[in-house]
């Protein structure tokens, strides 16, 4: 499953809701991937997502494969949308 995401957070994907957005994907035991400029990085790894560089505007998509797939995708949505960090994108 995938889902792409806007960034609408004035500050981007910063230190602090990306480590709360790492912590909820390890909850969870699918692969779960994140990609923004052609590049994908693991969404379990702080390090990798913030070597992103994420700002506001920024376009990223959120994947998931495994048994708990769909729950990830639709757990980690409501969380980017709930914290104000990015609206679902077509």
């Amino acid at each position: 499953m995938k889902q792409k995401f806007v960034i609408v957070s004035e500050y981007g994907l910063h230190a602090r809701p990306a480590t709360r957005l790492v912590n909820q994907a390890m909850s969870f035991q699918s692969e779960i991937t994140l990609t923004a400029f052609n590049r994908t990085v693991n969404l379990k790894s702080i390090m990798g997502v913030m070597s992103l560089g994420i700002y506001n505007g920024e376009v990223v998509e959120i994947s998931a494969e495994g048994d708990d797939a769909q729950e990830a995708i639709l757990s980690l949505t409501d969380f980017m949308v709930a914290e104000g960090l990015g609206q679902v994108s077509k």
